[in-house]
């Protein structure tokens, strides 16, 4: 009987690899599972990337239904995506900006330059489009690890009771407006 079930392994090993395999091949990448989906926004207190005195919390949030886009000026889908972002903001949504850092890692103990960055923000969104209410700065990540973030552009729908009901890995354009954060806003009104 051993043998048997010995015999039989590398094709039960053989079978689970080409699922594995075909989930990866076949799925969708911009359809994350994270775990923050239904659940409220962690809790957090962060400050305004353009005043360092403003600290914004997730209570501060409640009372309107918002778009939270994770971005930044070192990411050149980010960037595309602003023109688009700064029309949703003119119909009248609401979307809150958290600036994710790319090049500073306080565990190397590098320099932070939070002037020149400023500069660079403002220059880029007098350029591209400023769609943010107001931009929440994440230097050590913890918001957005909390988030599940695996990178630049996602973005996060709110509910004005502060759930997450969608969460999008990319850019926003017209087409992922309608098809995907349209029926979620159209089934909370």
């Amino acid at each position: 009987m051993n043998r048997k079930i010995l015999g039989f392994l590398p094709f039960l090993i053989f079978v689970l690899l080409c699922v594995f395999l075909y989930q990866g091949l076949f799925g969708n990448p911009r359809e994350l599972q994270t775990g923050r989906l239904g659940q409220t926004m962690p809790s957090f207190n962060l400050p305004d990337l353009m005043d360092e005195q403003t600290r914004w919390t997730e209570k501060e949030l409640l009372g309107e239904v918002y778009l939270m886009n994770v971005w930044g000026t070192w990411c050149p889908t980010c960037i595309a995506e602003l023109g688009y972002l700064t029309r949703l903001r003119e119909l009248g949504v609401k979307i809150v900006g958290l600036y994710y850092e790319q090049a500073y890692d306080p565990d190397f103990g590098d320099h932070f330059d939070i002037h020149a960055l400023r500069n660079e923000v403002q220059t880029m969104l007098g350029r591209a489009g400023n769609p943010y209410q107001f931009n929440i700065l994440d230097l050590e990540r913890s918001l957005a690890l909390d988030l599940g973030v695996s990178g630049a552009p996602e973005t996060f729908l709110v509910d004005k009771q502060g759930t997450i009901l969608l969460h999008h890995t990319g850019d926003i354009n017209q087409r992922v407006w309608r098809s995907k954060f349209l029926p979620v806003l159209e089934e909370i009104q």
